[in-house]
């Protein structure tokens, strides 16, 4: 397996199209700015959901309400990081294959958009209750360590 996603990765990187992404001085870093412009949005929109969670932000809204308003921002923001990210990866594919810091960003995203999934789920059933569930502010609270651990990790890809 280790044999053939480090192929795929070489492979990837020639490409035409990627070798044109990476030649451009435009392009490159369009999509640069476009991944972290919506990384930044999927990131702050959860961790707005999050915080109204844990009691401490949004309380003028209903978390429906502020979930209507922000939860179509967060997919958007997830479809265009995914989307600028591996074209920012495919240049660099075989790079990034040996960078742990990129593995550690990927794997800590994956139950990072299952939390906000399970969030966005459960929050009309949550808001219905007396007080906050436990459960719902473990969620927020894991999920904001999560998305804390994604952007820690995204910061050090680049200095490996």
């Amino acid at each position: 397996m280790h044999d053939s996603l480090l192929s795929f990765c070489q492979w990837l990187e020639q490409l035409s199209w990627v070798t044109a992404i990476a030649n451009s001085p435009t392009m490159s870093p369009a999509v640069a700015v476009a991944h972290f412009f919506s990384f930044f949005l999927l990131v702050g929109t959860i961790a707005v959901i999050d915080l109204r969670l844990l009691g401490l932000a949004g309380r003028r809204q209903t978390l429906t309400q502020l979930a209507e308003q922000l939860f179509p921002w967060t997919w958007t923001g997830l479809g265009i990081a995914v989307l600028s990210g591996f074209f920012m990866f495919a240049p660099e594919a075989a790079s990034f294959f040996y960078n742990a810091f990129f593995w550690v960003k990927l794997l800590v995203i994956l139950p990072g958009v299952v939390f906000a999934l399970i969030v966005q789920r459960n929050l009309r059933r949550w808001e219905e209750l007396p007080a906050m569930p436990f459960l719902a502010k473990l969620a927020a609270f894991i999920s904001l360590a999560l998305w804390i651990g994604v952007l820690l990790a995204a910061l050090e890809v680049a200095n490996y």
